[in-house]
């Protein structure tokens, strides 16, 4: 990868990570398997995600397995990864299993501790990450914040002291009457999380003596029980580290517990997109485009079916106060004085001034154009919602963010009753700053800088920018990135993050490479001309091009009638119930050489009911009118639970795998209700993704070739810092192909679905000898029919039992879906047709898509199901494993087996 290449001289390891990840691969490591203990998400209001999960686990690895553990850890996380939601788990971790009760947030802004004051204390804030009532194993416990932690401590009490860094280090140093001095600290083990810590890292020269202050605050509250049993511990959170000054990393190589970098978290899909606008426009002209675009944004949320409140927010980033009140100004007078002459003529000048407009710009102007009769309407709109009353400016004559007001305004932006759709504002905005629909960040030229300094504030900014806004689609969330791989705009107006630049290459180049350093991948918004990809001449000569044909499957409607059992959601649901045992935060009895994976099944006889109904009180899915929106023929509950083609409680069994040395009395009815819980969220998942309108049938239509097979256009997307990503992100290019077999003269494609090309281009000698009438690879391109009806008939959908080759019933997607290739083969006596999808994402994404690969494989291993028209005898129809990277699922090896049985497939049509 390049990123390895450029840091191959200067390569940063950190020894507790690198621990953490082989004990977590060593089956004889007690962390082996490690789950986080079940209270952890209960008492969240947000499961926590993968990253987060694994930043607890290699936390817990720290503190169970490395002798002495450490005191000090740092978490570098990318800004927005939820890194206050992962305190909050760790608050509750260190609660439970250490017995630690006072804990220290501190930061060195008071907009940061306001916000994390909702977060972790205020119960009627929006922003309160915990769940109302605390649990753990019965006991309720409670969050008290205080000033000092008190002397005599209650029961079932967690105190939290919310301070600014500078308070703590005054308090400390300068003796004042109701503060906490060094005594405080040492009376009680305290566990002190510091926020946005690369503001007090490691002291250089270089650094503020104030800086130098907070450091040896905290150094010396963190030290100030060594000789005690229980130390206080020091948690620091920061996105921004530069591991590169050896002063920096000489302080945390040994410090860093977990590293989730902005790169990681954009690929993996929780971020919106960026996308850089660069414009030689004026500021006043860059604030009418962004106006524009804003307002489009929100139309085409509405046209697309978002159903929530879809308001998207404009920064505009000044670098002086002066200069942000005055923009504001001109913004009020602007609004005020727009009328539908001034405003065509305005798009018209754009067009003319710039042919190669950003894509996002070029699509707005048509929009506005073509709507010439409505202007008036649309202008009355922006009107009022970009009256000066939605206009915030969150500066002060000192440019800081007001406290009170503005901060409430500022962190409640997503909430429907929040009319602001625009912020003013200098620098200060950079850290502490929670908001998810902010869309357009526009660079206000005047007086800004360009050096390092100042592109490293616009790039931090950009990265807060980019957190994802989870908008509703027919009623349903996402906190990931939807429309990745969809040919529409949809992404580029609902997942796209735009900042609007100046045109200037100098100060661009300094930019990027901000932008690189921080990892943050972005790419130029810019219209590049689309590519005409041509069917070959060769192939339009050929019988297969003019009477040949490409088949996939028919849909049918479903009626409600078709859901009356819990089978039809692709729910295995036995009466004989066998789970594992959740017990990776048990403390178990090993022998040294008794190994974790050594295990056991016991039976539980029958499943006491209770369970059930207790399970189902604690999950909201489960309350009977959000039930019937999934299981519309249910009739009550006491049916759902009862019911023989439902749950069937009276007559279950549980079965249970645990530990070796377990007899079943320690198994806990904690233990029962846990795994029973679970167990219903994944029927959860599966009653959702099982209840479609439309599904997929064993009858395959054929669709000629020549009307479906066609010269189309398309666009190759630039990104700027892909190299970053390099083989993961797999960077889209044009190849010439001149060989015969693929029918197309250009490929568009990334470089995984031209390696895939060239490893079936070495088979082709090898099918020619048994297809000498047609051997072709055909590219299924989303973008030929993108405007067309005819695009949604080449696509396959699940049908007949929806089992994988290990035999489970696998989930029900009402979505179709095109593999990318079709190997078109040929002879005398009949089409052989084989689907060919790679895939080069990795992890969950990967696992999410296997459903794909299920239904290519399923095609295959049940070829007697398929069905044809009457006149069509001779068809085959399979598909391959998805084809990764260097061909690590032998994909070629099985077609290669596949087409060695061509006398099989003469019999079998």
């Amino acid at each position: 990868m390049v990123k390895a290449q450029r840091n191959k001289t200067n390569i940063r390891h950190f020894p507790l990570i690198e621990q953490a990840n082989l004990a977590e691969k060593d089956l004889f490591n007690a962390h082996q398997g490690y789950t986080i203990p079940e209270y952890i998400n209960a008492n969240l209001l947000h499961t926590l995600r993968h990253y987060q999960d694994e930043a607890i686990r290699n936390y817990h690895y720290t503190q169970t397995q490395i002798k002495p553990s450490p005191q000090h850890v740092l978490f570098n996380m990318a800004t927005g990864s939820g890194k206050t939601d992962l305190m909050a788990g760790l608050i509750l971790y260190l609660y439970q299993e250490y017995n630690y009760r006072n804990f220290l947030f501190t930061v060195n802004t008071n907009s940061v501790l306001m916000k994390t004051k909702d977060n972790l204390v205020n119960k009627n804030s929006d922003k309160y990450l915990y769940q109302d009532k605390i649990e753990i194993d019965g006991t309720q416990i409670s969050i008290v914040e205080v000033e000092r932690f008190p002397r005599i401590q209650q029961e079932n009490t967690i105190y939290i002291k919310l301070s600014s860094v500078q308070k703590v280090s005054d308090d400390l140093f300068v003796l004042k009457e109701n503060t906490m001095g060094l005594s405080d600290y040492e009376r009680q083990p305290v566990v002190i999380l510091a926020d946005e810590a690369h503001h007090y890292s490691a002291s250089t020269k270089s650094e503020k003596e104030a800086e130098n202050t907070w450091e040896s605050a905290i150094n010396k509250i963190l030290n100030v029980r060594n000789e005690q049993e229980q130390k206080n511990l020091l948690l620091e959170f920061t996105a921004t580290v530069d591991f590169d000054k050896e002063v920096i990393y000489d302080k945390y190589r040994d410090k860093v517990v977990y590293r989730y970098p902005l790169s990681k978290f954009m690929f993996d899909g929780y971020s919106k997109q960026v996308k850089r606008i660069e414009t030689s426009a004026s500021d006043e002209d860059k604030m009418l485009n962004v106006v524009l675009l804003s307002q489009f944004r929100k139309y085409r949320a509405y046209s697309e079916g978002v159903t929530s409140t879809f308001k998207p927010v404009i920064l505009f980033k000044s670098p002086k106060v002066a200069v942000s009140l005055e923009a504001n100004q001109i913004f009020n007078q602007m609004i005020e004085n727009l009328n539908v002459r001034e405003l065509i003529a305005f798009i018209k000048r754009q067009q003319l001034m710039d042919s190669n407009a950003s894509s996002a710009l070029s699509l707005v102007y048509d929009f506005y154009l073509k709507n010439e009769d409505d202007l008036g309407k649309i202008i009355r709109e922006i009107k009022n919602d970009f009256d000066s009353r939605n206009v915030l400016n969150a500066n002060d004559t000192s440019g800081n963010m007001l406290e009170k007001g503005q901060y409430q305004a500022l962190n409640t932006l997503e909430n429907p009753n929040n009319l602001y759709r625009v912020v003013f504002a200098v620098a200060k905005l950079t850290e502490g700053w929670d908001v998810l629909n902010l869309y357009d960040i526009v660079r206000i030229e005047k007086e800004a800088g360009t050096n390092k300094k100042a592109t490293m504030a616009e790039a931090q900014l950009i990265g807060r920018g980019a957190r994802y806004y989870p908008f509703e689609i027919e009623g349903q969330k996402s906190y990931q990135r939807r429309f990745d791989n969809e040919p529409s705009n949809k992404q580029l107006f609902l997942e796209t993050l735009h900042y609007h630049t100046m045109n200037e290459p100098q100060y661009l180049k300094q930019l990027v490479g901000s932008l690189k350093q921080m990892d943050l991948p972005t790419g130029e918004d810019k219209k590049n001309p689309p590519i005409e990809i041509k069917v070959k001449s060769s192939f339009k000569q050929t019988e297969a091009y003019k009477n040949g044909k490409i088949y996939y499957n028919e849909v049918v409607d479903v009626e409600d009638e078709w859901f009356d059992s819990i089978d039809k959601y692709g729910i295995n649901h036995q009466i004989d119930i066998s789970r594992s045992l959740n017990y990776g935060s048990r403390e178990v009895s090993y022998q040294s050489n008794v190994g974790v994976n050594e295990t056991k099944t016991i039976s539980l006889g029958h499943l006491d009911e209770r369970y059930i109904k207790k399970a189902i009180q604690r999950l909201d899915f489960y309350q009977f009118e959000q039930l019937k929106k999934y299981i519309p023929l249910l009739p009550s509950m006491k049916d759902f639970i009862y019911g023989k083609n439902w749950l069937n409680a009276n007559k279950l069994n549980l079965f249970l795998t645990v530990p070796k040395e377990y007899k079943s009395t320690d198994v806990t009815p904690d233990d029962i209700l846990n795994v029973v819980i679970e167990l219903l969220k994944e029927y959860e998942v599966k009653f959702k993704s099982g209840y479609v309108k439309q599904r997929g049938t064993n009858k395959f239509i054929g669709y000629r070739i020549n009307e479906y097979l066609t010269n189309y256009n398309k666009r190759v997307p630039e990104y700027d810092t892909a190299n970053l990503f390099n083989e993961t992100m797999q960077k889209i290019a044009v190849y010439e192909i001149e060989d015969d077999f693929y029918v197309y003269e250009k490929a568009i494609v990334n470089k995984l679905e031209y390696e895939l090309i060239e490893r079936v281009k070495a088979h082709v000698n090898e099918l020619k000898e048994k297809y000498q009438k047609s051997v072709y690879l055909l590219r299924m391109d989303e973008n030929m029919h993108r405007e067309s009806a005819k695009s949604e008939k080449l696509k396959l959908h699940q049908y007949g039992s929806r089992m994988n080759r290990e035999g489970e019933i696998t989930e029900t997607h009402l979505q179709g879906f095109q593999p990318d290739f079709i190997l078109f083969l040929e002879d005398s006596e009949f089409y052989f047709q084989i689907f060919i999808e790679p895939k080069g994402m990795s992890g969950d994404r990967f696992i999410s898509e296997l459903w794909k690969q299920d239904l290519l494989l399923y095609m295959t291993d049940n070829q007697g199901e398929m069905e044809f028209e009457a006149n069509e005898k001779n068809v085959r129809i399979s598909g391959l494993k998805f084809y990764t990277r260097g061909d690590g699922q032998k994909t070629m090896e099985q077609l290669s087996n596949m087409v060695q049985i061509k006398n099989q497939c003469n019999k079998l049509v």
